[in-house]
């Protein structure tokens, strides 16, 4: 397993990089959450400004809040990416960027993820059956439908035609159709963060990775900056049956991201975010694996402010705001155990998802009914915050 780092999980600008993060500090009377503001690779304490990001994300002054506002100097962000790496907790513990807000995701927004969903259906998760029906959905229906607009007249064109095939599907239909798929993907407080275990069910033989770019939206609906996201995946569960989506989903810690969220400002926009690439690597610790991907935002195929639309608007809101997986073009087939068995975890493996501009989430993967409970919710935070004298009267 090759060593990370701690640079590479920075972003490649890191002195014009506006970054908000969550640590647990274990100092004080009252050890709980701070929400901390990285300036050029210096990490400050601003909870006394905003007691979660959610209340940060929700001002209309952040980013000048995250830039300026007097707070406690907690050193360098390279030695605290490090401790999470070696999964150290003598000092500030690294959490997920987000705290209150609803963690939703959209799905089959990549040409290739579209035809991965549609092979899981056909073959009823079993991974045996994958190589197949990948062949024979190639042969019916091809590879790229890249070039299709979804809710298009072509989009409708192609649909009548596969249905006319017998090949429609209930993922072509979120894939190429008017609505995009957006679902949720954990709760409030849940997202574990960089340098954490990531948790898969016991059950499942047929699992991956799902490297995303994770938008941050605030109590407006408005887009105040991206971070990454690894949008854990049970393959053979929701290949059984879309409706067990949730229990494929939703998961402890099976929803990883982090490091940091980067505020939009003049140096990182949502232009930004739509030309970025989203590398993963997936080292093995038993076998030696190597896996590598990439998935270009430039080939989604519904732009980031459609998917936000879908998700809230006047139909719904979200008074809190919401991170929003944006989907993945990466499902790896790659063989690991056997020829023609395609790809699925092995315990302990570390799975890395990186952006130039956003740095790179790092975890382990593991059992959920293993690893460490989720204990500590909304509630529990609000106490904490107000034990600490961090809410306003």
């Amino acid at each position: 397993m090759h060593t990370i780092s701690v640079s590479d999980c920075l972003p490649q600008d890191l002195a014009h990089a506006l970054l908000i993060g969550r640590v647990w500090r274990n100092d004080g009377a009252h050890p709980g959450p701070s929400v901390i503001a990285v300036r050029g690779g210096e990490v400050f304490d601003i909870t006394r400004h905003a007691p979660t990001t959610a209340d940060l994300f929700d001002r209309p002054d952040a980013v000048e809040v995250a830039r300026h506002a007097p707070g406690e100097s907690l050193g360098r962000v390279e030695p605290l990416l490090q401790a999470a790496l070696n999964g150290r907790a003598d000092g500030p513990s690294l959490l997920a960027p987000c705290d209150v807000q609803a963690i939703k995701a959209a799905g089959v927004t990549f040409a290739v993820s579209l035809i991965e969903r549609v092979i899981e259906e056909q073959a009823g998760g079993d991974p045996a059956k994958a190589k197949a029906v990948r062949e024979t959905i190639a042969a019916t229906i091809g590879t790229d439908l890249s070039k299709i607009v979804p809710g298009s007249d072509a989009a409708a064109r192609l649909k009548a035609e596969l249905e006319r095939r017998g090949a429609w599907s209930q993922y072509m239909e979120v894939g190429i159709g008017p609505d995009a798929e957006v679902f949720s993907k954990s709760q409030p407080m849940s997202a574990v963060g960089f340098g954490a275990d990531v948790g898969l069910l016991p059950v499942s033989v047929w699992n991956n990775p799902e490297p995303e770019i994770v938008l941050a939206v605030n109590g407006e609906g408005t887009i105040v900056g991206a971070t990454l996201g690894n949008d854990v995946n049970l393959r053979d569960i929701e290949g059984r049956s879309a409706l067990l989506l949730g229990k494929c989903k939703d998961n402890n810690a099976s929803c990883a991201i982090g490091p940091f969220v980067r505020l939009f400002d003049e140096h990182f926009t949502l232009d930004s975010v739509r030309q970025a690439s989203v590398t993963l690597r997936v080292d093995g610790a038993d076998d030696d694996f190597k896996l590598d991907g990439v998935s270009h935002m430039s080939e989604i195929s519904r732009d980031p402010l459609d998917l936000v639309a879908q998700t809230c608007g006047k139909h719904h809101q979200y008074p809190d705001g919401f991170m929003l997986f944006l989907g993945t073009m990466f499902s790896p087939i790659q063989d690991r155990d056997a020829p023609g068995a395609g790809f699925t975890h092995h315990l302990g493996d570390r799975v890395t998802i990186a952006a130039s501009a956003l740095g790179a989430l790092v975890n382990t993967v593991q059992l959920c009914t293993e690893i460490t409970p989720w204990t500590f919710g909304v509630r529990a935070l609000y106490k904490n915050l107000a034990a600490r004298g961090l809410l306003a009267s």
